[in-house]
């Protein structure tokens, strides 16, 4: 006989425990051999098959298992270390729809076969370098020579994990294409990708002139059109979900198949002998879902909601019967088990937190109407989806939730439906199909000239520190006493909750100290210099031409994530792209910053950076060393060197200069070159750290900022060696992400170091590129 307190098996108390341990193997530093994992999961089953509580018990520990034997599958299939920067030979299949640039092509490549060590049957990324680089279509087949290496990005607060995301991707390695005269095409574009490029180029000579690209996104999941300002708008007014084929769409599209269906029964009724209606309903569901997701490319929050979709619908054509919550405890399951590194995705949380919410807070009242569930679903996704969108995005807008409003019903219900009719047409009657477009575009239009207006508020969006687990805990339970019925008392209180989430302790210096960040810019260099009041960031890592600008992509978020609503001062130490390539980001991100550059490099509107400088802020003292009025611009020498004096300790950033204007320095200023913490100038290169300027300044800290595995083979083994000698403590971006350290009466004091503090299993190690340790000897605090 079961126990009277028997759990089902695929019941929410399971589906939760199984959340739960996927989600833990997340946070570890790194994985148990495959032989513990497969204890453990023997151990979840036994415990799972019973009847009792301990059911619970064994669905975390598959979870867990499974999670563990997934990770260390897909880490396991990443190019190996020891061949990470050699090139191979290879042949395979393009994938999705190659992303052109101006003077490059971005693109995934199934590798099917190559040379020894090459990864065989995985996914890489590749770019295509220059503009002679030719259209490879979708589905192609190619022989190319390229140089690959294991996924690795750089790490700031609030920045993107591309680490993370190429474990969720199955990435196994990026790369580039080398000597682009040997590459060979072996067969032309075919397949799903192909089609789906057929109908976006279809769409495009429809609605020429970029008037196409959201009905591109919304039609086949084509976002190659959308520019920057597009999605600037989207994340002002809440909307990004909507653009793009979302899962949210391929749920309406399973619905409409379902009601097709219906109609089908209706006038047909005969079929019913055949294939009861609710099961004919729910194959047709499934079918039109599955359509739609072939049309986004099986992106991966598609096939998420496919499978949510499939779960439900198969339970349903076996006759299953199934409330909501057995429905959505089901769909997790299945998630979960087809996939559980989903959960490293924010599409993951914010669709079955947004859901669960949803079937937890709205009326069942056949009575209620539309209207009314339309607009409490609105507040509860609002109101309970406010700490996860802070957590993964350090953001929160504020007309968003009036912008879903009007945007959510004229996008579902009017833009894609007069897209999708438009591809149902095209094969057929290319003009009506244009026609749709066209109206489903002028549609787009008149609701995209609304938003952009709605953007330009300059507090449309709210950016906030980066959150801690706690502090994301503290308002969940917030938002779950928010949104218990009205009779419950002390609501009010519930606030108080969201107060660590929205206004965290910044842990600002005091008056007299100051915070130096070194942001991981890759091979460039960005310093957020911070006192008690005000900011300053010297330099903004570079901006590569052919389409990624670290100031966009790490230096703004992270400014963003510390907390920075406003910078004082902008100082470019010189006009190389790897320190001033992202000027332009962080100005655009702080309207009407004072910016100073060196002379005979500086634009105008620009100040001068000069020795003639020094001003104190806070009780912080900071002077300029060099260049002296009148300097001529030599690049490298010419740039701008900032002494920071806090507390009697001292912090020095020389830029890229190199050893001639080292022993001028020396010579004139030696007296103050002694730093407790040294950004090593030019990246470590042997042009400069010469044995007398490394022994005058005699640093406890010498930092460089550097990417790793750089072109350069920066920085030089005997520079590192250099500084070791002189009793310094070396670290290195490449090795440790963004760094955070102390200034004040006691010294110089290192607070974080990204890659070190937060390990994850999905991180790369410090590569032994150089001759200092690989351990962390030297992070000593």
């Amino acid at each position: 006989m079961r126990s009277p307190t028997a759990l089902p098996p695929l019941g929410l108390s399971v589906a939760v425990a199984l959340l739960a341990g996927v989600s833990l193997v997340q946070l570890q530093p790194a994985l148990p051999a495959t032989a513990v994992a497969i204890g453990v999961l023997c151990m979840g089953a036994w415990l799972y098959s019973r009847f009792g509580p301990s059911r619970a018990l064994g669905a975390f520990l598959l979870g867990a298992a499974w999670a563990c034997i997934v990770g260390q599958w897909v880490m396991q299939s990443r190019l190996p270390a020891a061949l990470s920067g050699h090139e191979f030979r290879i042949e395979g299949r393009v994938l999705g729809l190659p992303q052109r640039e101006e003077e490059s092509i971005r693109f995934d490549f199934l590798v099917e076969s190559g040379e020894s060590g090459a990864p065989v049957g995985q996914k890489v990324r590749l770019g295509w370098y220059g503009q002679g680089a030719p259209i490879i279509g979708p589905g192609s087949r190619w022989r190319l020579q390229t140089r690959l290496k294991r996924p690795r990005g750089v790490l700031n607060p609030g920045g993107f994990d591309f680490e993370k995301s190429a474990l969720a991707q199955r990435i196994a390695a990026t790369g580039s294409v080398r000597n682009p005269h040997s590459a060979r095409p072996l067969s032309g574009a075919k397949g799903v990708d192909a089609w789906r490029d057929r109908l976006s180029q279809a769409i495009s000579r429809a609605l020429p002139d970029g008037r196409g690209r959201f009905v591109q996104a919304l039609a086949v999941g084509d976002t190659r059109g959308l520019r920057a300002e597009d999605w600037e708008t989207l994340r002002a007014t809440g909307l990004t979900h909507q653009i793009a084929i979302s899962g949210f769409h391929v749920g309406m599209v399973g619905g409409l198949g379902a009601l097709l269906m219906l109609g089908f029964y209706r006038l047909v009724p005969q079929i019913g002998r055949c294939t009861p209606r609710p099961q004919g309903a729910a194959l047709a569901a499934l079918l039109f879902a599955s359509a739609y997701t072939a049309l986004a490319g099986f992106a991966l929050p598609t096939v998420r909601t496919l499978l949510m979709i499939a779960a439900v619908l198969l339970a349903k054509m076996l006759r299953r019967a199934q409330s909501a919550r057995e429905s959505f405890a089901l769909a997790l399951i299945a998630v979960l088990a087809f996939d559980p590194l989903s959960v490293l995705a924010p599409g993951f949380w914010l669709s079955f937190v947004g859901v669960g919410w949803l079937l937890w807070c709205l009326p069942r009242e056949a009575e209620a109407g539309w209207l009314r569930p339309f607009l409490e679903a609105q507040g509860v996704a609002v109101l309970g989806l406010l700490p996860l969108t802070v957590w993964f995005f350090g953001q929160a807008s504020l007309p968003g939730p009036l912008a879903n409003l009007v945007g959510i019903p004229i996008i579902s219900l009017g833009v894609v439906p007069l897209a999708l009719a438009g591809l149902v047409l095209q094969p057929v009657a290319p003009s009506q199909a244009a026609w749709f477009w066209q109206q489903s575009a002028w549609l787009m239009d008149a609701l995209w000239s609304v938003l952009e207006s709605v953007a330009h508020w300059h507090a449309a969006m709210i950016w906030l520190p980066e959150a801690t687990l706690l502090s994301l805990a503290l308002a969940c339970m917030g938002a779950f006493w928010l949104l218990l019925p009205r009779a419950v008392p002390g609501k009010s209180l519930a606030f108080a909750l969201f107060l660590p989430l929205c206004w965290p302790n910044l842990h600002l210096p005091g008056p007299g100290a100051a915070e130096v960040a070194v942001i991981d810019v890759g091979q460039g260099l960005s310093v957020l210099i911070r006192t008690s009041k005000h900011q300053l960031l010297y330099d903004a890592g570079p901006a590569s031409p052919r389409g990624l600008d670290f100031g966009e992509a790490a230096v703004v978020p992270a400014l963003h994530a510390l907390g920075v609503a406003r910078l004082d001062t902008l100082l470019i130490s010189h006009g190389d792209n790897d320190h001033s390539g992202g000027m332009g980001a962080v100005q655009r991100a702080f309207p009407g910053l004072r910016t100073l550059g060196v002379e005979g490099w500086a634009r105008p509107g620009m100040g001068l950076c000069q020795s003639t400088q020094a001003w104190t802020w806070d009780g912080v003292n900071f002077r300029v060393l060099h260049p002296p009025p009148l300097y001529p611009y030599l690049r490298n020498d010419s740039s701008c060197v900032l002494r920071i004096e806090a507390g009697g300790h001292v912090a020095l950033i020389p830029g890229d200069i190199g050893r001639h204007v080292e022993a001028r320095l020396i010579r004139e200023q030696g007296g103050l070159l002694a730093a407790d913490l040294l950004l090593v100038p030019h990246h470590g290169s042997r042009t400069s750290s010469s044995e007398p300027f490394v022994a005058r300044v005699n640093a406890r800290w010498a930092v460089m900022s550097t990417g790793a595995d750089n072109r350069f083979k920066l920085p030089r083994e005997e520079i590192v060696q250099r500084y070791l000698e002189a009793g310094a403590t070396v670290l290195d971006t490449a090795r440790t992400g963004a760094m955070l350290f102390r200034l004040d009466s006691a010294g110089a004091s290192l607070q974080t170091a990204r890659r070190q503090d937060q390990r994850r299993y999905w991180r790369e190690p410090a590569a032994p590129s150089s001759g200092y340790a690989n351990d962390n000897r030297h992070l000593d605090r």
